[in-house]
């Protein structure tokens, strides 16, 4: 039988299969999805657990013996075949559907493995484990997949993020869910189960630093092209990732856009700070942003943004940290000429 992941919790609560193969190329989810299964097992009695790690020289009859032979101490074992990068050749296909044909009554086998090409898919090893089992392939999320997978694993924590928050966590940790569950783990502890938002994760995500994004911004939009220099240097050198500075400015500019075009439409300056809800405190700094940069200017600067997106996620060559520079001294009224 073969069961998605989000399939498996069903199938464990209405009994066990004799074994379990879960491969896949996402560590993260091969050890949930693993430890799914052991919890399983305990609840139901089988209180020993053997383990076998395939490498070479791996002797693949002591998984005929070791399965065969009782125990001493609990009447019912899981034993678990960790498969790694490796196939199991000749001898462990022979002895992976020995196993198959007749496993044993009081033991479960929990094989894992890295991902299966078609050919071992179609082989008789694994469709005789099929047969016999479950098999549970794990497939990578994508990112276009990846904000509703981080939000059903935030929910299931208690959180309660905006959409914002969701697609700028997806945007940091994308290709890596290991990542991501620790960043949620760490929003967990943070606001436990209090609504949050997009600026309020940002501080959480970048709390170790000496400099915030923010700092960035604010540097930009005062002018200061030293500190604009000086913070996005800290930023790279303590490790934070670009996407953060790329989403806190491309959100200012978003927002720099709106009032500059409704000043162009004849609305005063300061209507146009109170309807966009500008706090009193950034006031003069965006009334200084606003005197030096047009509509026009502020739809250019959403063009770079654009093409920093594109930088970030590979799309197009360059560095995307000579991009937030580029961007960041633009935002303060300046332009950065590279020979």
């Amino acid at each position: 039988m073969r069961l998605r992941p989000e399939q498996l919790d069903s199938h464990l609560r209405q009994g066990l299969a004799p074994l379990y193969l879960v491969y896949g190329d996402e560590p993260l989810l091969i050890q949930e999805t693993a430890d799914a299964v052991r919890a399983a097992a305990r609840q139901r009695g089988y209180g020993e657990r053997e383990c076998l790690t395939v490498d070479t020289g791996f002797d693949w009859n002591n998984l005929l013996q070791i399965s065969a032979t009782a125990s001493l101490f609990a009447p019912r074992r899981l034993l678990e075949l960790r498969l790694g990068e490796a196939k199991p050749g000749d001898a462990g296909a022979r002895v992976l559907q020995t196993y198959a044909q007749r496993p044993p009554p009081d033991v479960i086998l929990l094989i894992t493995g890295a991902k299966l090409d078609p050919a071992s898919q179609k082989s008789r090893w694994f469709t005789a484990l099929e047969a016999a089992g479950v098999i549970v392939p794990i497939w990578p999320v994508d990112a276009g997949r990846l904000p509703a997978w981080i939000r059903q694993r935030m929910q299931a924590k208690g959180l309660r993020p905006a959409p914002e928050a969701v697609t700028l966590l997806a945007e940091q940790v994308e290709g890596n869910l290991l990542a991501a569950a620790q960043e949620i783990d760490k929003l967990s502890l943070w606001f436990g189960s209090e609504s949050f938002t997009a600026e309020q994760l940002l501080v959480v995500v970048t709390g170790s630093a000496r400099y915030s994004v923010y700092d960035l911004v604010d540097a930009a939009l005062a002018g200061n092209i030293e500190r604009v220099s000086r913070v996005l240097n800290g930023l790279r050198s303590e490790g934070v990732e670009p996407v953060l500075a790329a989403w806190a400015l491309h959100r200012e500019i978003c927002l720099l856009a709106t009032m500059a075009f409704e000043i162009q439409q004849g609305a005063a300056p300061e209507l146009a700070l109170t309807r966009n809800k500008v706090w009193e405190k950034r006031k003069p700094l965006i009334r200084s942003a606003l005197k030096r940069l047009s509509a026009s200017a502020c739809r250019r600067l959403l063009r770079d943004c654009a093409a920093l997106d594109r930088q970030i996620k590979g799309i197009e060559p360059g560095d995307p940290w000579d991009q937030l520079l580029q961007l960041s001294v633009k935002l303060a009224g300046r332009e950065l000429f590279v020979g």
